[in-house]
């Protein structure tokens, strides 16, 4: 009933942003499926503890990438160092929180493989107007939906068979369990 009311009045419900944060990770999804030709592996969907999931994992030659998509239609993004602003809004903590993420993927897999696996958090941006990255110090990458291509190059971090074990070890929903 709510829903229908706010669709009478206009008004976004919790549905309407759901909605339009799926459609923003099918369309990165899509971008890193695409990876796979050059050696990559891709996790969509990845379900933690208390009902939060990683967008995308991203696994190949060039290490892993926690990605976290952030659909914005139609609005210009500022990031700097630690914050992001859509359409000189208030600050968001995207950087913090994938930062956060990220940390949490390599304790999971450090937990169940027997070498170091360095894990770098993405920030993707999906139908922005304008993405502009001002930070001198970020440690995120940033891209547009169709910039995730630039990861495919990325190598000498994992070897094939450190890819392989990564990614069975992070297709196992039990090891994502307490994380």
């Amino acid at each position: 009933m709510e829903r229908v009311v706010s669709r009478l009045l206009r008004r976004p419900t919790e549905w309407d942003s759901w909605r339009k944060g799926l459609a923003g990770e099918r369309r990165v999804g899509a971008e890193l499926n695409r990876l796979g030709r050059h050696g990559w592996r891709v996790l969509h969907s990845v379900p933690l503890a208390n009902k939060v999931d990683i967008d995308h994992l991203l696994i190949g030659p060039g290490g892993v990438f926690s990605i976290n998509t952030k659909h914005h239609h139609k609005r210009a993004v500022w990031v700097g160092d630690d914050s992001v602003k859509v359409d000189h809004g208030k600050p968001a903590p995207y950087a913090r929180k994938s930062r956060a993420e990220a940390k949490r993927v390599a304790r999971v897999l450090e937990r169940y493989c027997d070498f170091s696996v360095p894990v770098e958090p993405v920030l993707v941006f999906v139908g922005v107007t304008e993405l502009k990255v001002v930070a001198t110090q970020l440690d995120v990458r940033v891209y547009q939906e169709r910039q995730v291509s630039a990861l495919a190059p990325l190598s000498g971090v994992l070897t094939a068979d450190q890819v392989e074990q990564v990614y069975g070890v992070a297709r196992h929903r039990q090891a994502w369990s307490l994380a």
